[in-house]
């Protein structure tokens, strides 16, 4: 084993073998202290004598537990508290830029408030969201445009500070419809019931979590305004966002606030049943009047900066499904189906001018194993011809790019899923052989 990588592996061996172990002792935990675990009413770290039994007995969903029943009071009035840490640590084992490993993260601290519950305003929520990323981004050794664990280099692809990237208010008019303004991340969009997840639960790469075709006229982080329309289960059916076209998660964004322009993005989700399965439809647009005049760094996608030839203006329009094939007959809320996404966009703007994804996901048949989920997904991304040339100077020749991601979600504990991650990627660029990347995503919710 050379130099370069014993490290790295070592590394890595030491975090999976710290995962295994983890897992293995969890296991006999369950087994041998849930009495004890019972006793302890909410195991909450505070109540029980045994810390490492009170975190992993009963039902217990975050790490941290109640906190003598501190959680539970804010909830009854209107206020819940979540966060969570999800961790990578993958590598190129074959083709791609470096053959390393590497280690990265993201932290992410989301507060939800229902003003209602709070006795100030019915119908009034408040959603504030904080982020930040550690370790070294994966990105630039597989070669290929699309990120695969984008969210491991967000919300600032270069800091690990921690950033603002949600304060937003939306008021219930009625039951069904609603407006929002405020500070907002778009990474909620595009959903799909089997390839979505924000790259912390479901896929890692970010052809698989939203329609990668939307990125350059949807920042992630911005101001905006707009409204939605509910559907049956609260479920939104329509959703029309307005939005400074550039992103703002460093700063507040009010002092650019529209001063490049406009985004507006509109989707529609429309719930089916096939064969008396459930299912959706979602069809997507976006349209921005902003001047492009470069291809921007942004975290979801890796591009050069490099100027192009001045355009006013870009667009795309997008469409996902998905499908369930089996429903649990003793729990509707487990099953496994196909999804897809296809989707257009303005060449002259976008390095993407057409995306093709298909796959299948859900919860695993495994025995014993309930709550685990899988997915198998391939995607295509169509590099616009418009663009190449621009792409060509800084990355040499360039083609269409496309690939394939598996993983296995593990539930060790409620708080704590292991995901083992195999990818495939065939770069757009010629000169870059097709890349191998494994490794392991483990995600901590406290």
């Amino acid at each position: 084993m050379s130099a370069q990588f014993s490290s790295p592996v070592l590394r890595g061996v030491m975090f999976l073998f710290s995962i295994a172990t983890l897992a293995s002792n969890t296991g006999q935990a369950q087994e041998s202290c849930l009495p004890s675990c019972d006793a302890c009413g909410p195991y909450d770290w505070f109540a029980s004598s045994d810390p490492w039994c009170s975190a992993v007995g009963g039902d217990r969903t975050q790490l941290t537990g109640d906190w003598s029943g501190a959680r539970t009071s804010l909830t009854e009035n209107g206020v819940t508290v979540d966060a969570d840490s999800t961790m990578f640590y993958m590598g190129v084992t074959g083709g791609g830029v470096d053959r390393e490993f590497r280690f990265s993260g993201h932290n992410d601290y989301v507060i939800n408030m229902d003003l209602g519950k709070m006795g100030v305003q019915e119908g009034l929520f408040v959603k504030l969201r904080a982020e930040h990323r550690f370790g070294e981004s994966l990105a630039g050794a597989t070669g290929a445009l699309l990120p695969s664990n984008f969210v491991a280099d967000l919300p600032v692809a270069d800091s690990r500070d921690v950033y603002l990237t949600n304060v937003l208010i939306t008021q219930m008019l009625s039951e069904q419809f609603g407006v929002f303004f405020g500070k907002m991340d778009t990474l909620d969009g595009d959903v799909n019931e089997f390839a979505h997840g924000r790259g912390k639960t479901q896929f890692s790469n970010i052809a698989f979590v939203a329609s990668p075709l939307v990125l350059r006229t949807a920042p992630y982080s911005t101001l905006g305004a707009g409204f939605v329309i509910l559907g049956e289960g609260a479920e939104p059916l329509f959703t029309f966002t307005v939005l400074n076209p550039t992103d703002t998660a460093r700063n507040s964004g009010f002092n650019e606030l529209f001063n490049e322009g406009v985004s507006l993005v509109g989707e529609l989700r429309v719930p089916t049943e096939v064969f008396g399965l459930p299912g959706h439809q979602l069809f997507g647009a976006s349209w921005s009047s902003r001047e492009y005049v470069a291809l921007g760094q942004d975290p979801r996608i890796i591009l050069p900066n490099v100027p192009i030839a001045r355009q006013d203006g870009s667009w795309s329009v997008y469409w996902n499904f998905d499908q369930y094939l089996w429903v649990d007959p003793c729990n509707s809320e487990r099953g496994w189906g196909v999804f897809g996404r296809a989707g257009l966009a303005d060449p002259e703007t976008n390095p993407i001018a057409w995306f093709l994804s298909f796959g299948v996901g859900g919860h695993s048949l495994v025995p014993g194993r309930d709550n685990d989920t899988f997915g198998a997904g391939w995607y295509y991304s169509g590099t616009s011809n418009e663009l190449a040339p621009f792409l060509a100077t800084a990355l040499g020749g360039v083609g269409d790019g496309q690939g394939v991601e598996l993983y296995y979600d593990v539930e060790v504990t409620k708080w704590l899923h292991v995901t083992p991650d195999l990818q495939f990627v065939m770069p757009a660029r010629d000169a870059v052989d097709t890349a191998t990347i494994a490794g392991v995503r483990a995600r901590v919710i406290f």
